[in-house]
């Protein structure tokens, strides 16, 4: 059987399972997401604690996904949720590293334009600040999801959601007949993930982006 013949005749679980991977990246993401840009903006004004939480979420980035996905086991089961935190700890350095970059780089006379039509410091983090940096930090979550795509498949060695278990299955079974196939139309469909997730973070930044920062 051809690799189309086999996409074909098992689109029903190929798809069924692209839907579970898309969901448990965005999920993952919108946590890290709101733990990176929360951390972010908490620490502005404690630039040590910051630059610790980004040695130690860099740091979290060396552990090999296997070891933590086996890791969480004992404490959270197999399943969704050892799936979730591992790529969320994953996510969140990306996201957290970008939220610091790109608050740091406003232009100080923006800022001080702000101050000085009497914005407070809440204002001026909200309705300045934030908008000004928000395509720096958008790029970090972009990142964060492209990454995550990948690790995301990693996750059925826990048995987790996602187009892995179509990988993982194939592989067990190389050899026999249509585990190629198999194998391939996990990865296939784990790059397919990436490329439109990708697009769509492409378009949210262009719909999403202040007009005047458009390149």
């Amino acid at each position: 059987m051809s690799f189309i013949e086999y996409v074909d005749q098992n689109s029903d679980r190929i798809a069924f399972l692209t839907v579970q991977h898309v969901q448990v990246v965005l999920l993952s993401v919108a946590i890290a997401a709101v733990i990176g840009v929360g951390l972010g903006v908490a620490t502005e004004r404690a630039p040590r604690v910051r630059r610790a939480l980004l040695a130690v979420t860099g740091t979290l980035l060396t552990i090999p996904s296997f070891a933590l996905f086996g890791l969480l086991i004992p404490v959270l089961g197999l399943g969704l949720a050892p799936t979730v935190v591992s790529l969320t700890v994953y996510a969140v350095f990306p996201i957290l590293r970008n939220t610091v970059t790109g608050l740091e780089t406003v232009d100080p006379a923006v800022i001080d334009a702000s101050r000085g039509m009497g914005l407070a410091s809440r204002q001026r983090l909200m309705l300045v600040r934030l908008p000004l940096a928000w395509p720096v930090i958008l790029n970090g979550i972009r990142v964060a999801t492209i990454m995550v795509v990948a690790i995301a498949s990693i996750g059925a060695a826990v048995r987790g959601p996602g187009l892995g278990e179509l990988i993982f299955r194939g592989l067990s079974r190389i050899g026999g007949a249509n585990a190629f196939n198999e194998a391939m139309s996990g990865v296939a469909g784990v790059v397919l993930v990436a490329l439109t997730l990708d697009l769509l973070f492409v378009l949210i930044g262009r719909l999403t982006t202040p007009r005047g920062l458009h390149d």
